[in-house]
């Protein structure tokens, strides 16, 4: 008896590899790779006695010194304790987004609610020396608050008052970030299920039960992983704002170390010792950014990177 062939009506043939697909994101992987990798062979210089003019294999190899000095710096302490306090002040203030997209959320006028967010969400895009002219215009010793306030027996300026400068810096930097922070909170209340709002008023909860019981458990997830990405980046300050707004009262205290690396690398060009203080704050990043994905792992069963 003849034996027939089966015929197999799955196709087991090999799914073509997607080359387009490859060749668009390698652009993006040789840009990564020579601007985030290759510079990593500049940590080199912090264990060397680099100066300029001179090849870096003919500078003198001072092994570890540079970080043993960056330890015994009375000034690295002070400012990676403002450093801390300042980002301490805006981990705290990683609340008030969600707050305020809640609130956002509940504004019934439309035209009203969109000139809010739009009051709001535009100083992110002014840059900081334009807000310290506009500060400077109002809180400088001759500016419109000590002018007006003047007769009443004020005349204080809280661009040099060094006791106010740690409260000062972070509403500026509320108010600029408020609005734009909030964005992602209002794109994760937008994702709800508008059918739970419409049964929880059938059932008679009001607005403020709504949004307790069904909006805040709804951006709970991503106020979660924002805030252990908070705890990652606890040490990045940035440095612009605190560049514009230092001057020789203020400059002990808010001198963090994005401004300390600038001031002993491109100001005092010991290039070896500023080398040193990024490496140290790129493995404290590092680290806090493992202990919090860890963390995540085992609080909600998943990673975040």
């Amino acid at each position: 008896m003849q034996s027939r062939k089966v015929i197999n009506p799955i196709n087991l043939r090999k799914p073509k590899k997607d080359w387009a697909g490859f060749f668009l994101l390698l652009p993006v992987a040789v840009f990564i790779i020579m601007f985030s990798y290759v510079p990593l062979a500049g940590w080199y210089f912090s264990l060397i006695e680099y100066k300029i003019g001179r090849p870096i294999l003919e500078c003198k190899f001072v092994g570890l010194e540079n970080f043993r000095n960056l330890f015994a710096t009375k000034s690295f302490a002070r400012v990676l304790t403002n450093t801390l306090i300042f980002s301490g002040l805006k981990y705290a203030m990683l609340f008030l987004p969600p707050i305020f997209a809640i609130l956002l959320n509940e504004i019934t006028n439309i035209r009203f609610k969109k000139v809010v967010q739009t009051i709001t969400t535009l100083p992110h895009f002014i840059s900081w020396v334009i807000i310290y002219g506009l500060c400077y215009a109002l809180f400088s010793t001759d500016g419109l608050v000590n002018t007006l306030l003047g007769p009443l027996g004020v005349n204080q300026s809280l661009l040099i008052d060094k006791n106010a400068v740690y409260g000062f810096q972070s509403i500026i930097y509320l108010w600029k970030t408020l609005g734009w922070n909030s964005i992602i909170y209002i794109a994760a209340i937008t994702a709800i299920d508008q059918e739970l709002y419409e049964a929880a008023a059938i059932d008679g909860a009001g607005r403020f039960r709504q949004a307790l019981h069904i909006t805040v458990p709804g951006i709970l997830p991503t106020l979660f992983v924002l805030l252990l990405l908070g705890i990652a980046d606890l040490i990045n300050n940035g440095m612009d704002q605190y560049f514009v707004f230092q001057n020789s009262v203020t400059y002990n205290k808010l001198e963090t170390l994005e401004l300390y690396t600038y001031k002993q690398g491109l100001k005092l060009m010991d290039y070896s010792y500023a080398t040193a203080v990024g490496i140290f704050k790129s493995v404290i990043s590092i680290t806090l950014l493992f202990s919090t994905n860890a963390l995540a792992k085992k609080v909600r069963g998943e990673s975040i990177v």
